[in-house]
């Protein structure tokens, strides 16, 4: 259900970036979320939607931009794309990556009026 406090923190976003950006409606938001940030993208969507209902975001549509995961390999000091947070390096096969990038979100982008 973490979903649902996820989907409140962008509407936070979008109203406080209305006040000083000047802009009274929101058309589209797009969030990139990364592949490793344990965000269930419909439950998000669901959420963000019954959130959204009495605000200036009201029937905005969501685009989600996925984001891959990418960890730093310690033993063959390389960058290597990780799917979870337990994935073994494609290079040598080592465990325990450095995650980084792919495990947050956030506002990419807003069309408003």
């Amino acid at each position: 259900m973490h979903e649902m406090s996820l989907a409140e923190n962008v509407l936070q976003m979008i109203e406080e970036a209305a006040l000083t950006q000047d802009f009274s409606r929101v058309h589209t938001v797009w969030l990139e979320i990364g592949q490793l940030a344990c965000v269930e993208t419909q439950s998000l969507r669901f959420y963000f939607d019954v959130v959204a209902q009495d605000s200036i975001a009201r029937n905005a549509k969501l685009e989600i931009i996925d984001k891959p995961g990418q960890g730093w390999c310690n033993v063959c000091r390389r960058p290597t794309r990780i799917s979870s947070r337990h994935d073994a390096c494609e290079k040598c096969g080592n465990y325990g990556l450095q995650i980084m990038d792919g495990d947050s979100m956030r506002i990419t982008e807003l069309e408003v009026e």
